[in-house]
């Protein structure tokens, strides 16, 4: 048998999970759907966000449009979930993914909304743009084989002090019962073989690679779904989710 080539040069890429979401990548903007925790996640997340650009970039929410000017960069874009309300909020927004399918998803779904985002199929590796304001990784960097070498490609693609937001699971008991027993197998939340526990990451071992990126962390919240209310909230507990903001010095 033939060996599939990969259309990218990239020693991050891993081509199973890249083929598993290509599968489902029809079904991104189903709320009920397979996506659907990342729906729940997504306003938690985009919080988040924002709060640290707004005290970054010393932006004004009175504004309708307090992104405006600032150039962000979503990797591992998806559908474009996230890349929509930063567009909203008047941002530049490009979003890139390795999934082609998820990339015609994305760009029929801002077609249907009237939104200009600049989509690329493509991996942060191959990606060319530089100087961006902000960069997000968020729920990616579980799914791919090198993480140290994944990151320095983000960082450089990063203006100088600017922010770079990455959000994983944390490598612990609990992680693996509630991300993959219970999501995975008894909720049914994600498709089994979403995750594989082995390529969670504890803080300070992110943290480290971050620092070898000329990187720092300047917030770090964890996240918990709370079952009674049906959402996400950010909290202090790094055990299971959770989600960073650190500057390039």
């Amino acid at each position: 048998m033939v060996k599939k080539q990969s259309p990218f040069q990239t020693s991050t890429l891993n081509e199973k999970e890249v083929d598993q979401f290509d599968q489902i990548a029809a079904l991104w903007w189903d709320e009920k759907g397979p996506f659907k925790p990342l729906h729940l996640l997504n306003p938690c997340r985009l919080k988040f966000v924002i709060d640290h650009l707004r005290n970054a970039f010393s932006l004004s929410f009175l504004d309708p449009e307090p992104l405006k000017g600032l150039k962000i960069l979503d990797v591992g874009c998806g559908g474009g979930i996230l890349c929509e309300p930063l567009t909203r909020l008047g941002a530049k927004v490009t979003g890139i993914d390795a999934s082609p399918k998820a990339i015609m998803v994305a760009k029929e779904h801002a077609m249907k909304n009237e939104l200009e985002i600049d989509y690329h199929c493509t991996t942060i590796e191959s990606f060319r743009e530089q100087d961006f304001d902000a960069i997000m990784a968020l729920e990616i960097i579980e799914h791919v084989d090198s993480p140290g070498e994944f990151i320095k490609s983000c960082a450089k693609n990063l203006k100088k002090e600017g922010l770079f937001f990455i959000s994983t699971l944390n490598q612990t008991w609990r992680s693996y019962l509630e991300a993959i027993i219970g999501a995975e197998y008894i909720l049914g939340w994600v498709p089994r073989g979403t995750h594989d526990w082995k390529k969670f990451i504890p803080p300070s071992e992110l943290a480290a690679l971050l620092r070898e990126c000329s990187m720092q962390f300047i917030d770090l919240k964890g996240i918990r779904y709370k079952p009674f209310t049906g959402q996400w909230t950010l909290e202090n507990l790094l055990n299971v989710n959770y989600i960073g903001c650190s500057v390039l010095t």
